[in-house]
């Protein structure tokens, strides 16, 4: 089973769309093996989105990740970084299908509810910033037998 980071951003917060979000990840059959909300220090932000260090928006982006809490979690399931990319829907809410969480509830690029790793690569290097490897739950659910062939 592959593992990916997932974030409740700000905006996905202060609308009281956690439980949503969850909720979706849930129903799709992925499993959440590790949470926090916490507001996300400006170390850890910068750390996290290093790849934008030099992008013009960068300082922006930094100011909001920090601002209000966050949800942080750890996703697990097959091809979960593709699965939960797709769950999310496109990084431009104007091009997200409806029915994908960006699709539904996000109109603007900058606040597009939910963040989740790109590749394995990234999903790897996220988990590591933002949990410890004891933080991390192994388990099995009741209905994985339902799901996986």
């Amino acid at each position: 089973m592959e593992q990916t980071y997932v974030m409740v951003k700000p905006d996905g917060v202060q609308r009281g769309l956690i439980g949503e979000v969850i909720s979706r990840i849930e129903k799709k059959g992925l499993k959440i093996a590790a949470l926090r909300m916490n507001i996300i220090s400006e170390a850890t932000a910068k750390e996290h989105y290093s790849e934008h260090a030099e992008r013009p928006f960068f300082p922006s982006l930094i100011e909001y990740i920090t601002s209000a809490p966050s949800v942080s979690m750890v996703v697990v399931g097959k091809d979960a970084v593709r699965v939960m990319r797709n769950v999310n829907g496109a990084t431009n809410p104007v091009e997200a299908a409806p029915g994908t969480i960006r699709g539904d509830f996000a109109l603007d690029i900058g606040r597009n509810i939910v963040h989740a790793s790109d590749s394995p690569e990234a999903a790897a290097r996220e988990i590591a910033i933002h949990f410890k490897d004891s933080e991390i739950a192994d388990y099995s659910r009741i209905d994985e037998v339902c799901i996986y062939e």
